[in-house]
């Protein structure tokens, strides 16, 4: 059940195109169920997005920044399958590799309340995903 952030620039035409191709990507490597999605679409001034060089040498031209929230246990080489699966699937709409960002974030069961002000992976109203990711 990862929560997933996605910030791009107004200048991006295809903002469900987007999301649907980065939550396509997450299905695919880690196999969560096609409705297991949250996420949260912001389009925004490109002034407001800033991306430069981390001494890897390229330039970005408009970046689309992806925060991935989700429970802790996965392999690094299932996170590597998903960067390049989310690169992928971003492809076929037209985002360039070098300008896709992505931040991982891991927590635990007790780092998530779904509603109710519950954390309802410790009452036991939902199982604690396994990691069942590719490698992990």
């Amino acid at each position: 059940m990862p929560l997933v952030r996605i910030d791009h620039s107004d200048a991006r035409t295809n903002p469900q195109e987007i999301s649907g191709a980065v939550h396509d990507a997450i299905v695919a490597v880690y196999g969560i169920p096609v409705r297991d999605r949250f996420q949260v679409v912001t389009s925004r001034p490109a002034h407001t997005i800033v991306a430069e060089d981390a001494g890897l040498g390229f330039e970005r031209t408009d970046p689309v920044i992806i925060q991935i929230f989700t429970q802790r246990g996965r392999s690094d080489a299932a996170k590597q399958s998903l960067y390049a699966a989310i690169v992928d699937h971003l492809g076929t709409v037209g985002v360039a590799p070098e300008d896709v960002f992505i931040g991982y974030v891991e927590n635990g069961p007790q780092d998530w309340s779904f509603g109710f002000g519950r954390a309802q992976y410790l009452t036991g109203e939902l199982a604690v995903p396994a990691s069942d990711a590719v490698g992990g």
